[in-house]
């Protein structure tokens, strides 16, 4: 699969695996919702309920900023198999940049999931620039 094909899939998936790496070099993988615009993936932390304000994959970024995104496609005809990554380097932005920056990150968000319709995320934006594309599908 070629970058451009990567990146094709990332701007029709819903729901991507987000890895990062704690303090110690171990990793941490969780789901995430996000937009994209550009080469720019960008996720935020939203009103769903979660065990702490203090976000694992947020401190993961500030300490390793190394990140990496995984959209797949699975089916039981393995002819049809694909997965598309996204390597890059994740910032979590700063209160004075939300105001003008993550707006506009939090609006494509909005536009991209009917679920922030009523209540669009106002926690913390993650802005990621991917450096590269790759991904593999079966034929």
């Amino acid at each position: 699969m070629t970058g451009q094909r990567a990146r094709e899939c990332f701007t029709r998936a819903r729901i991507a695996r987000l890895a990062t790496l704690d303090d110690t070099g171990r990793p941490h993988l969780v789901p995430a919702v996000f937009a994209l615009t550009g080469d720019t993936l960008v996720f935020a932390v939203d009103h769903k309920p979660k065990r702490t304000a203090h976000l694992k994959r947020l401190a993961n970024i500030r300490a390793h900023p190394e990140v990496c995104l995984l959209v797949d496609g699975y089916d039981e005809d393995w002819d049809r198999l694909w997965w598309a990554r996204a390597d890059g380097t994740g910032a979590v932005l700063p209160p004075a940049e939300r105001a003008a920056v993550s707006a506009h990150y939090v609006d494509l968000l909005t536009r991209k999931y009917r679920q922030y319709a009523d209540r669009s995320p106002d926690g913390p934006v993650v802005e990621i620039q991917v450096a590269r594309w790759s991904g593999w599908y079966a034929t």
